[in-house]
């Protein structure tokens, strides 16, 4: 426990994951818990008039310990879990969220933040000061502090219910992910799959003792499995069991679990007099009102749908014509929309690959964010880490001063969620004239390296990994004085827009020559591929633009009306899709119960922020383009008023610092060929 609960002596003060034993969390959350109560009774007995200084920046930095045990913690409870961490944090998330509601609902504390709140005008505050104060007032309004206390007890009873249901969720998404296993004896049921591939599988057969090859749930078995297999039933067999995860009536099953969320999601809401959680959630957001991100949606739908039914017409056209499919289903459209687009561009991701070797798409990251903004990477071996695949640098700006701690993880394994993510294990903030720098981190899963052959990225994942690290520059370029609006504490629909910008290099000629380089011979990608590249970018893009709007939809329809009349969770959201839908509805499956965004994550009435995200980083990619890529004055404005400011202004604000004037939607449509 002591371990956790000091300072720790190590380089750049890391997390010491090699000296923390599974035992040391529960007694290390109890000592750091009281130690912030402490913290928070001593803000509230406080005798002195409440003041900025004491009352509301105090409230920022209370709880440092608990947060920083909490971000370790929960960031292993994802990257590399077991069942006791899966059991910890069962016990463990009831507590955190009594304490957070302990906070909200704190009277004498709410009156201290009031009285600051009320005299604003009169504080001269900076922006920053000004934002951290309204943050402070509305975590209270927004979280119970006007309500009598009745209300406020169910309050409390709703929030411990939600962390627990939420943390069921995901822990059940895992379990139906690892359970799942296709054993396949004979190879020929294999055709049409990347050697790469086959070989990975073979692997994973040999570690679980048996003859043949393994294919699972998690993304590099799956995806390169319904793409390239040429047998239609195993690809069938592959997308179903990727479709009933959590739903299929056993102790994994979601089905209660989704709908209990969105109801008391619902009822939260309401008890806080809002007149659903979209309204809740939205007051937060660029959006701001449910009726916005509908109008959105539904402008965008608009103008995608004939492209996507024009686009899925030619598609059926191409499988009859190959294959005499008379109707495409699901398990169909990843295998035809890569023979299509093998036909169309001469393209296909096993082309790509050998130019895709992990490590140079890594060190290409670095080289552009070196080239946009300065800073520098460099390799460490004396930083902790919790397990062998993680790699750690040293950020250095161009003096050789620290920027942050970066730490990447790659590859999928037991303990691990599936999907790409961003995390932070410590913030940046200026306290005492030290300005702490964070320690940022990104997990993703591609396909590992094999016994003949280095980690190969599909085209897809160098633009995650890309996407991911501009993520991971919004928390290391952070320079703000408050952690709780530091790095990529920013309102939802703003977060994506630093990650989102950063895919674009990808299909730059002048950036793909800085990493694209075949792994044996060392030669550059050539320049057909990259033109095919950028031709392809916009292939099929109606389909995939109406895919990612069915999402948003179906979040909006979960939340931004009332729940409680919802009985069959399968019937509502095929109801609620069928207008961005193009498939047959495949009857044992349902999206909603492994939705683990919406229901696990952040993102409940925030799914509609990813293509909100795409309208900002398009315009804002114009600018780049209209400058040159790697144009120091647009990257250094990009820097100071987006990746550095963090949640300190609005972010409309932000964003018309940097590019002049408001984003403009028909960069992105222009960009995915919709107009």
């Amino acid at each position: 426990m002591k371990i956790l609960t000091q300072t720790f002596k190590t380089p750049h003060n890391t997390a010491p994951f090699s000296q923390i034993k599974i035992d040391d969390y529960q007694p290390a959350f109890e000592a750091n818990l009281a130690k912030a109560k402490a913290e928070i009774d001593a803000i509230t007995t406080n005798s002195e008039a409440p003041t900025f200084e004491n009352t509301i920046v105090a409230l920022d930095f209370a709880g440092q310990e608990l947060d920083r045990l909490s971000s370790i913690f929960f960031n292993l409870n994802s990257a590399e879990t077991c069942d006791e961490m899966q059991k910890i944090a069962q016990e463990v998330s009831p507590l955190l969220t009594a304490f957070s509601n302990d906070i909200a609902l704190n009277e004498d504390l709410f009156k201290r933040v009031k009285a600051v709140h009320d005299q604003k005008a009169n504080l001269s505050l900076t922006p920053e000061q000004a934002t951290l104060l309204d943050k402070k007032y509305k975590s209270f309004a927004r979280n119970g502090a006007l309500l009598p206390e009745d209300k406020k007890a169910r309050l409390r009873e709703i929030d411990t219910e939600l962390a627990k249901l939420k943390l069921t969720f995901g822990e059940n998404v895992l379990a139906e992910t690892n359970n799942y296993q296709l054993h396949i004896t004979n190879e020929a049921d294999l055709k049409g799959l990347p050697d790469g591939t086959k070989e990975m599988a073979r692997s994973l057969a040999q570690s679980k003792n048996v003859e043949g090859w393994i294919f699972t749930l998690d993304f590099p078995s799956y995806l390169p499995f319904v793409t390239y297999v040429d047998n239609r039933e195993l690809r069938k067999e592959m997308a179903i069991a990727a479709g009933k995860k959590a739903f299929q009536n056993n102790e994994y099953d979601n089905k209660e679990i989704t709908l209990k969320i969105a109801k008391l999601r619902y009822e939260r809401a309401t008890l806080l007099g809002y007149e659903t959680h979209s309204h809740f959630v939205l007051e937060e957001r660029m959006a701001q009102h449910p009726d916005k991100v509908k109008s959105f949606l539904n402008d965008l739908l608009e103008k995608a749908k004939p492209a996507a039914q024009k686009e899925f017409a030619e598609l059926t056209a191409f499988a009859k014509e190959l294959d005499g499919i008379e109707q495409l289903e699901k398990w169909d459209g990843s295998y035809y929309s890569e023979k299509l687009k093998q036909k169309l561009y001469s393209l296909d991701d096993e082309l790509l690959k050998p130019y895709f070797k992990l490590e140079n798409v890594l060190n290409g990251a670095f080289t552009v964010a070196e080239k946009l903004f300065g800073i520098t990477f460099k390799e460490v071996f004396n930083i902790d880490k919790y397990h062998d695949d993680v790699q750690t640098f040293e950020v250095l700006d161009f003096e050789g001063k620290l920027v942050a701690v970066f730490y990447s993880d790659f590859f999928p394994r037991k303990g691990k969620r599936n999907g790409a993510w961003m995390t932070s294990f410590k913030p940046q903030y200026i306290k005492d004239g030290i300005n702490e720098r964070p320690h940022v981190s990104i997990v993703c899963n591609f396909t590992p390296p094999t016994t003949t052959k280095p980690s190969l990225l599909t085209f897809n994942e160098v633009t995650t990994l890309f996407h991911e690290f501009g993520h991971a520059l919004h928390g290391m370029l952070a320079n703000t004085t408050y952690p709780s609006l530091s790095g990529t504490s920013v309102f939802w629909d703003f977060v994506e827009l630093p990650s989102q910008v950063m895919e674009n290099w990808c299909y730059q000629p002048e950036a793909l020559a800085l990493f694209a380089h075949h792994y044996e011979t060392g030669e550059v990608i050539p320049q057909h591929y990259v033109e095919k590249i950028k031709e392809s970018a916009s292939f099929l893009e109606g389909m995939a633009t109406l895919r990612q709007l069915s999402f948003g939809i179906l979040d909006m329809a979960y939340h931004s009306n009332n729940p409680n009349a919802i009985t069959d969770i399968k019937a509502f959201e095929k109801q609620a899709m069928e207008i961005a839908t193009l498939y047959p509805d495949v009857e044992d499956n349902c999206m909603s119960v492994s939705f683990s965004h919406i229901f696990q994550g952040g993102y409940s009435s925030g799914y509609y922020s990813y293509k909100w995200a795409e309208v900002l980083d398009a315009d804002a990619f114009a600018y780049f383009e209209e400058q040159g890529i790697f144009n120091k004055e647009v990257a250094t404005k990009f820097k100071d008023n987006v990746l550095s400011k963090g949640g300190t202004e609005l972010p409309m604000e932000l964003y018309k610092r940097f590019r002049g004037q408001e984003p403009n939607a028909d960069a992105l449509l222009k960009r995915a060929g919709l107009i």
